[in-house]
C-alpha cells in the first residue's frame, strides 16, 4: 500500500504517462465533461468505478456512498442525479452494488449500530419488503448475496421515482436506469436486467411527476 508521500510520486508518474501518450490530454480533460453514464455505487475501496468499467476520466459521472443508497432525503445523491440528468444529459444511470458489502451485512445484523442505524434503515427496509423471499433462502451467504441484489433493485426504483428522470425520459427517451452487481471474487459485472419501462409504468400510479411536461 502506498504511503502518503508516495501518492504524489504516483500522481507525477501518471501525469507523465498521460501526457507522453497525448500532450494535450489535460487541456482536453479540463475543457468540458460530457459523460453518457451516471454511476451510483458503494464507497467500498475495492470497487473502483472507472476501472471496473474500463472507462477514462470524463466518461463517467460518479456518486458513491455506503451501501449505494438512493434516499430521497439525501440532498447529495438527489443533487447528483438532478445535475447528471438535467445538465449533463446522461443516457444511462447505473446503480452498482457488490457482493461482500459491509453495509448490507450490517443491515442483516439485529443490533444497535449507533449513528449507522438511520443510514442502514434503508437497507433494513429492503429486507422487510422482501422478507418472505429472503427467509426462504436457508444458506446465509446466498441470502446475503440476494439482499445485495434486491437492494440494487430498490435503489434503481428510487431513481425512477425522481421527477428529473421521469420528465427526461418522457421528453428524450433517456436516461435508462440499470442495476448491476460487482463480484469482487471474479471481477465480473453482473447486469441484473431490471425492466426499466415496467418499473416506470408501475410506479407512476403514485409517483407520476410528469404533469405539466
Amino acid at each position: 500500500m502506498a504511503s502518503y508521500e508516495e501518492i504524489f510520486e504516483k500522481n507525477a508518474q501518471w501525469v507523465a504517462k498521460m501526457t507522453r501518450n497525448d500532450p494535450d490530454y489535460f487541456e482536453k480533460l479540463a475543457s468540458d465533461q460530457q459523460p453518457d453514464y451516471l454511476y451510483v455505487g458503494c464507497s467500498d475501496s475495492r470497487v473502483p468505478a472507472n476501472e471496473i468499467m474500463g472507462l477514462e476520466p470524463g466518461e463517467l459521472f460518479v456518486h458513491r456512498n455506503v451501501g449505494n443508497l438512493v434516499n430521497n432525503t439525501d440532498l447529495n445523491v438527489m443533487a447528483c442525479i438532478n445535475y447528471a440528468v438535467r445538465h449533463l444529459n446522461v443516457k444511462h444511470i447505473i446503480v452498482c452494488g457488490h457482493y461482500n458489502c459491509g453495509a448490507v451485512k450490517a443491515a442483516m445484523t439485529p443490533v444497535d449500530l449507533g449513528i449507522l442505524n438511520p443510514w442502514l434503515r434503508t437497507i433494513r427496509d429492503v429486507y422487510r419488503m422482501h422478507q418472505n423471499e429472503l427467509n426462504e433462502i436457508k444458506d446465509e451467504h446466498a441470502r446475503y448475496n440476494r439482499l445485495v441484489e434486491l437492494n440494487v433493485l430498490e435503489q434503481c426504483t428510487n431513481i425512477i421515482k425522481t421527477a428529473a428522470v421521469q420528465k427526461s425520459y418522457l421528453e428524450k427517451n433517456y436516461p435508462i436506469v440499470h442495476g448491476w452487481v460487482f463480484d469482487m471474487h471474479t471481477g465480473i459485472l453482473i447486469d441484473q436486467h431490471i425492466n426499466f419501462e415496467k418499473i416506470l409504468k408501475d410506479i407512476q400510479q403514485i409517483y407520476n411527476l410528469t404533469a405539466g411536461s
